[in-house]
């Protein structure tokens, strides 16, 4: 037969999903030092708080932006930007919420 032989590595790669990258452990750490592992914990939990502290900064913005816009508003008519502010507020106190539980 003349034609292409298709070769193939016979080392798997250590992630599928990766080739070149360490093996997926399911998030469990399986095999790291537990020095390596806290500090994974630490920048994780870093992370999460300065996303939090972005995240309630927002808040009290688009709260302050919102008190304005419905400052100037009279008691017949409701802005449809006060709704979408109102909204958005409502989404981002969520996931802060949802965040501060872990």
């Amino acid at each position: 037969m003349g034609g292409a032989q298709v070769i193939q590595s016979q080392q798997t790669p250590r992630n599928p999903t990766q080739p070149g990258l360490p093996p997926i452990d399911g998030g469990a750490g399986e095999g790291l030092p537990p020095s390596v592992m806290a500090r994974q914990a630490k920048a994780r939990n870093d992370d999460r708080q300065k996303q939090l502290v972005a995240d309630t900064n927002k808040l009290l913005q688009l709260a302050t932006e919102l008190k304005s816009e419905v400052d100037k508003t009279n008691k017949d008519v409701l802005s449809v930007d006060v709704i979408k502010k109102a909204d958005e507020i409502e989404k981002l106190a969520k996931s802060v919420k949802d965040r501060m539980k872990g």
